[in-house]
């Protein structure tokens, strides 16, 4: 009884959070990845779908036996699942902002090069108008 109660108010702390994040985090993108459902991976581990579900909501922990299930069944190195991707995520986001860039300096390139051409017709035409040489 004790150990229930224990285990009920166990203070949890931010590291501890943010692991299970992670894990979290990690087990639905490696799942998502494989166009697996819930109910897929969980029956290819051997494990209910609540669980699962409770596991990619952050709310239960895993074993270390749970741990290696999931890295066998996505057939990656246990670690894997605990490291962050902040990093790739960052490097993700980086890239699309220097794509981004690109992109508007082409455009701004392209526009003055179409109002310079513009502004000299329209210059041409008012000489032309006025004869203005």
């Amino acid at each position: 009884m004790s150990k229930i109660i224990y285990t009920l108010t166990k203070q949890i702390t931010p590291e501890e959070q943010e692991l299970k994040n992670t894990l979290s985090a990690n087990i639905k993108k490696y799942r998502r990845c494989r166009n697996w459902s819930q109910f897929a991976l969980a029956a290819k581990m051997g494990i209910s779908t609540n669980f699962l579900a409770d596991i990619e909501a952050g709310n239960t922990w895993v074993s270390a036996q749970t741990l290696i299930k999931f890295a066998y069944a996505f057939e990656v190195e246990a670690f894997e699942l605990l490291k962050p991707q902040k990093k790739e995520v960052e490097t993700e986001i980086q890239q699309e902002i220097d794509k981004s860039i690109t992109i508007l300096n082409r455009f701004s390139q392209d526009l003055s090069l179409v109002l310079q051409e513009s502004v000299e017709k329209a210059i041409n035409h008012v000489k032309k108008e006025y004869d203005i040489g």
